[in-house]
């Protein structure tokens, strides 16, 4: 008894690969807060180096955070705006 398989392939222009999602049009000084926070433990440590407040440095962050949602990456924690940072180059494994 033999059973004959049929095969059906799209063709390639009818295939659809995922893209990558667009990753957010971060300011400079946003890529500049988040690299010093992602190196730093403190919040207050990056606000000192950078002469701003610490609530400048929350504002920053939660734009950030804002900003990956709304082209659907999430970065609610710290180690989601990391992984989010190296994916898009703002910061290298060496640089942490």
């Amino acid at each position: 008894m033999t059973i004959a398989l049929e095969h059906t392939f799209a063709p390639a222009h009818e295939i659809k690969r995922p893209t990558a999602p667009a990753a957010p049009m971060l300011s400079v000084r946003e890529v500049q807060v988040l690299r010093h926070w992602l190196r730093c433990d403190s919040k207050q440590t990056v606000a000192n180096e950078l002469f701003i407040s610490l609530g400048t440095i929350n504002t920053h962050l939660s734009r950030i955070r804002v900003k990956y949602a709304a082209v659907g990456r999430e970065a609610s924690t710290k180690s989601a705006l990391l992984a989010r940072a190296l994916q898009d180059g703002h910061i290298t494994i060496d640089e942490l």
